[in-house]
């Protein structure tokens, strides 16, 4: 196919030429033979994401979770202006500097009272879980334990694209299945959730126990893998077992952490800590990729040594960029001066109130609400293209993916912005029971 029928598909006849580049990007999660072409996105602000074209659409997904303070915060945007002008980046080997500094006491701090207080920078959450799996290998085999290279994953759980991280999310209902010969064989067993799979989870451990590095999960909210949720019962089923087997636990929060379901990390509903901590998305306000895994004082103590072979062998280019901790720094003022978290539980409220008008719609099989996620699941949907395009239509940008429709909103959202997004999904869930 010629570069010119190409653009004219995507496009249309009248494609404006600073768009031909189109011709050239890969997406993702796209089929780019058959997909809708994407909307050219001119400016951000707020809730809002204002089209090349005139149109604004309000955001129902924050940018995959990340615009917790909306877009362009003017406080987050000032912290990058003012860095940007003393400098962009520095390499962290051998060197370091005063925002990554800051930013390292900080999230210590933030975790507090647990000892998640040794913090390696990354530049995206899929690289700060490949981090945590390698620490947790690493941990055995520089306490001489090698048969340890085990990581217990949960169904339902998505844990990043990178290939240690895809080997730890649910092998089945992802999207991975394709690099199933590539992958690690890890252990994925079903969430100790009732009497059934806890018994199967401590079957499992009493088994193959002396073979398990660490757990993975994403507390009280599995995101990509179907936006399922758990209670805070499971995080502390997890952690009494992880200590009976002496095993690692690790948390994913790159989509719950910063205040998402509620509280600034949702580990804390549970009143436990894991030995592993993840962070990412809505670290940087969602203005600059950063990453972080969070260690304990455990975990650390395995690293130091005078063996340099002992060391955590990993070192992503640009961890601890000046600019993206700038931001970090930046985000986390906003969430010591603003309201987030009461913000979030007045979204709940509104999600849980205005969402209710699907419960026992055609097509329909639950409607559930946790912080500041709303979900809407259906028995299927059959188009997901076209739902995405009806959702445009409505002046929304909201992103269904398997049978889940979802909000995931800005903290700041405006109430009549929240409410045209929920009123969009009304309207589109009826259309469907028809």
């Amino acid at each position: 196919m010629s570069g010119n029928t190409s653009k004219n598909r995507l496009f249309g006849e009248d494609a404006a030429p600073d768009r031909a580049g189109l011709d050239h990007i890969w997406l993702p999660y796209t089929q780019m033979k058959t997909a809708s072409p994407p909307l050219a996105v001119a400016a951000t602000l707020g809730s809002r994401i204002m089209l090349a074209d005139g149109r604004e659409l309000i955001d129902g997904v924050a940018s995959w979770w990340t615009a917790c303070h909306g877009y362009n915060h003017p406080h987050i945007r000032t912290a990058v202006e003012r860095q940007l002008k003393t400098m962009p980046h520095v390499m962290l080997g051998g060197l370091v500097h005063e925002q990554a500094l800051t930013l390292a006491q900080r999230l210590a701090a933030l975790v507090a009272p647990t000892d998640l207080g040794h913090v390696f920078f990354s530049e995206s959450g899929s690289v700060a879980v490949e981090v945590a799996l390698k620490m947790a290998v690493q941990y055995w085999r520089n306490r001489g334990v090698s048969e340890r290279t085990r990581i217990v994953s949960f169904t339902g759980g998505y844990h990043g694209d990178t290939a240690g991280a895809m080997a730890v999310s649910d092998p089945e209902d992802t999207m991975h299945a394709a690099f199933r010969g590539l992958l690690p064989q890890q252990i994925t067993v079903d969430l100790p959730v009732d009497e059934a799979s806890a018994s199967a989870f401590a079957t499992l451990l009493a088994e193959r126990g002396d073979e398990i590095a660490a757990l993975i999960v994403e507390p009280l909210v599995q995101g990509a893998g179907g936006m399922r949720f758990h209670g805070p019962q499971v995080l502390r089923t997890l952690r009494e077992a992880a200590d009976r087997y002496d095993i690692l636990l690790i948390f994913d929060e790159i989509f719950t952490g910063f205040g998402r379901t509620g509280l600034l990390f949702a580990f804390q509903a549970a009143g436990v800590a894991p030995d592993i901590l993840t962070i990412g998305k809505a670290l940087t306000g969602g203005t600059l990729p950063l990453a972080a895994t969070l260690a304990s004082q455990k975990v650390f103590d395995a690293f130091w040594s005078d063996d340099p072979g002992h060391a955590l062998m990993h070192g992503p280019t640009f961890m601890a960029n000046a600019l993206a901790c700038a931001a970090a720094n930046a985000s986390l003022d906003l969430f010591e001066t603003e309201a987030r978290l009461d913000q979030v539980a007045k979204i709940s409220a509104a999600l849980t109130r205005d969402l209710a008008v699907c419960i026992g719609a055609s097509g329909v099989r639950d409607v559930r609400v946790h912080g500041a996620i709303g979900v809407v699941e259906l028995d299927r949907i059959d188009d997901l293209n076209a739902l995405r395009q009806r959702f445009v239509k409505e002046g929304v940008f909201i992103r269904p993916f398997g049978s889940v429709i979802y909000l995931t909103p800005a903290y700041t959202i405006a109430p009549d912005e929240l409410a045209r997004l929920t009123a969009a999904i009304n309207r589109v869930v009826a259309e469907l029971g028809e």
